[in-house]
């Protein structure tokens, strides 16, 4: 944790998620298990025309001279409709997966014929490529509808031909297997992406206890009636066991295989524990730390909304407000009030403006003494891309590298250059005391390398006392 304020002395922290990586490639058990455990759904029709549209906008384009399928003209399309949160995961899980398996699932579609015989028009390719990437998950077994009011002409046109095609389409993969000697797809990924599925399957839950709702010793109770065990050591965690992270006081850590057993828990549809990873709390633990009693807090974006509400929850025994910058619409501002009144937070107030036109001088900010800032990043330290970008409204163009384990140079050096123009604006904040600096990033390009910069710069006019830098580093997110 950052250590409080002495003398005035300013300080700022870089956070970065960073961290040894266990090298799990000589474990293929592991990489077998994290296949096996992923969920199977079945999907209903709008999540693969949903998917479909996502495809459409990241797929990986290619030199003319190595274009193997076409996907039709770069029209602008419809707008997604998603019926809820876990519709909406899923459609972007399934359009990730499949950019992951692009060249894969191209070369399937043109080896077992299919591509060349179908009377499909260019524009439903995606439609057909993340439909197979199902199809193969299902193990070319028949899909399940449950409700038939759910059908979609299209959908269901490219499943029957998938269907006709499935043992040309199985002996295709199985020919792919065999030349790259994989016992399973997953093996042909890049290593660094399985490394990233295998950290995916192996990092514990972490879970926030939203004291303004209940109490810490109110939500052991619940655990325990509920079955679980209170342990003292991560490594014990197993079954329904949860303990208490050695940094955070109230954040709770899960065994891995509970996560799809949260969405139903009560305590997490009424807020009252909140899944979210560490590197966040932490974020959120360090502006509390650097807290004086009458301090504002300027949060330099409006993402991610928990991270918000948990520095709110945490300086509810302040007499502060939180600058939220950046809330521009008015659905994004009903949204965020209306998820903040159910977790009851009162002391969080928007602004319109962006972190960067913000006037230091600005009469509303003239007790603030901390910013927080969470810079659009690369989410290269993301152990799930698609959970990074749906909560913190990332790029999606970023799911094009993270599908392949890299960032391209140029998108590092723009969002580099971003988040420098943030760093150099909070320091110009001139009673401002201290300034949290948090991202999903293991590149220096993203965190030592800004903060080195910027603690050269000099602001014209403005007299301050210099900054220094105190880092800390997680794993987690």
């Amino acid at each position: 944790m950052l250590n409080p304020r002495n003398n005035f002395d300013q300080d700022m922290s870089s956070h970065s998620v960073s961290g040894k990586i266990s090298d799990f490639s000589t474990k293929d058990s592991i990489l077998r298990s994290t296949s096996s455990m992923t969920e199977s759904v079945n999907y209903p029709d709008q999540v693969f025309i949903n998917a479909a549209k996502i495809f459409q906008g990241i797929y990986r384009k290619k030199p003319p001279d190595r274009i193997l399928v076409n996907y039709g003209s770069d029209i602008e399309l419809s707008a997604t409709e998603f019926k809820d949160e876990r519709s909406q995961r899923w459609s972007y899980e399934l359009a990730f997966n499949s950019l992951k398996y692009q060249d894969l699932l191209e070369t399937i579609l043109l080896v077992s014929g299919f591509y060349h015989s179908q009377p499909l028009p260019d524009e439903m390719t995606s439609l057909v490529v993340v439909m197979l990437y199902d199809f193969q998950f299902r193990k070319f077994q028949p899909r399940y509808i449950s409700n038939k009011d759910d059908i979609i002409e299209e959908v269901q046109e490219v499943e029957k031909l998938l269907e006709s095609y499935k043992t040309k389409l199985a002996a295709a993969f199985a020919k792919c297997r065999i030349k790259y000697a994989a016992p399973t797809i997953e093996y042909i990924l890049p290593e660094t992406v399985r490394k990233q599925e295998q950290r995916a399957f192996t990092l514990p839950i972490y879970a926030w206890i939203n004291t303004a709702k209940a109490s810490i010793t109110e939500v052991f109770n619940t655990l325990k009636r509920e079955g679980f065990t209170q342990i003292d050591s991560p490594s014990e965690l197993d079954g329904y066991t949860y303990c208490m992270d050695q940094h955070c006081q109230d954040l709770l850590i899960f065994p891995p295989h509970l996560k799809g057993e949260f969405s139903n828990m009560e305590m997490v549809i009424n807020y009252q524990l909140l899944l979210q990873d560490k590197s966040h709390s932490l974020a959120a633990h360090s502006v509390k730390a650097l807290l004086n009693m009458d301090d504002d807090i300027i949060v330099a974006s409006p993402y991610p909304g928990y991270t918000i509400a948990h520095i709110s929850v945490l300086s509810s025994q302040f007499s502060c407000n939180i600058y939220v910058c950046g809330v521009k619409s008015e659905s994004r501002e009903e949204e965020m009030l209306d998820l903040f009144r159910n977790m009851e937070c009162r002391n969080i107030k928007m602004l319109k403006e962006s972190f960067t036109d913000l006037d230091p001088s600005d009469p509303r900010l003239q007790k603030a003494k901390i910013i927080l800032l969470l810079p659009r990043c690369s989410g290269s330290g993301t152990s799930d891309p698609v959970e990074f970008i749906l909560n913190e409204h990332g790029d999606t163009a970023l799911l094009q590298d993270l599908s392949q384990g890299y960032v391209s140079a140029d998108r590092l050096n723009d969002l580099a250059k971003q988040q420098l123009s943030e760093l150099n604006h909070a320091m110009k904040f001139n009673k401002v005391q201290a300034i949290v600096y948090c991202t999903c990033s293991i590149y220096p390009e993203e965190n030592e390398n800004i903060i080195s910069q910027a603690l050269q710069f000099k602001v014209e006019g403005i007299k301050g006392q210099p900054y220094r830098n105190q880092t800390i580093c997680s794993i987690g997110c």
